[in-house]
């Protein structure tokens, strides 16, 4: 690997460019599997962006089958192009969204029938956060803490219980999905759609609103598949 001049990524989508540059780099063999990525440092100074930054496009890696960090000893290449699912931990991309239908949408449906003021003013405060919030990671904290919220006020515990169990899975794949397929401001549409039906007490929106949002997710996740077939066709 030569020395290469940091080159700089466009400041208003710095992440999507530093995945961007990794997976082509990746599948351009400059990384090659069983090689050990530069550090963090060197990370950001050879994109010319903040360390946070790299963490970020790191974890997005990872995420899709890219990299794998050793604690200790560093991040490591171990595929030249992503998986054709996404890796969230325990879960799979296909295990999400086999099963969040058949939780989200009848726990937004619930929702409109019970909230309370209290439960729709949490709503609208999260909506509020995320619509201003700066850090990409920061967003997708605050989307996970919605969807838990969403499910508490459905009154389930049983469904609350559920998605707080799959917040890690659902964080990392909201995360790579801003990154790499600038999905953040239709989530925040999707968002609004959801609270608002809501606090209407509209059960029938509240679903359909849910289930849009659900299998646009989907279908972001099956694009970034058919693109990780594409590269493969050309490693």
């Amino acid at each position: 690997m030569g020395a290469i001049n940091p080159t700089a990524v466009e400041r208003l989508s710095a992440g999507e460019g530093v995945i961007r540059r990794l997976r082509a780099e990746i599948a351009e063999g400059t990384f090659p599997i069983g090689a050990r990525l530069p550090s963090e440092a060197k990370l950001a100074d050879r994109y010319a962006v903040s360390r946070p930054v790299i963490r970020e496009a790191l974890r997005s890696c990872a995420t899709l089958g890219l990299t794998e960090t050793k604690t200790g000893s560093g991040t490591f290449v171990i595929a030249a192009a992503p998986a054709t699912g996404l890796h969230l931990g325990e879960y799979s991309s296909q295990d999400l969204h086999e099963a969040r239908p058949h939780i989200e949408v009848p726990a937004a449906e619930l929702a409109a029938q019970r909230r309370t003021d209290e439960d729709v003013a949490q709503l609208h405060s999260l909506l509020e956060a995320m619509i201003t919030e700066t850090s990409p990671r920061g967003w997708v904290e605050l989307d996970g803490e919605l969807h838990i919220a969403i499910a508490r006020a459905s009154g389930n515990r049983v469904f609350e219980s559920v998605i707080a169990e799959l917040r890690g899975a659902l964080t990392a794949q909201s995360e790579l999905l801003n990154l790499a397929a600038h999905r953040q401001p239709d989530s925040d549409d999707e968002h609004a759609q959801i609270v608002r039906a809501i606090e209407q007490g509209r059960t029938d929106l509240a679903r359909e609103a849910m289930a849009k949002h659900l299998a646009r997710v989907a279908d972001a996740v099956t694009d970034l598949a058919a693109s990780a077939n594409t590269d493969r066709t050309h490693t």
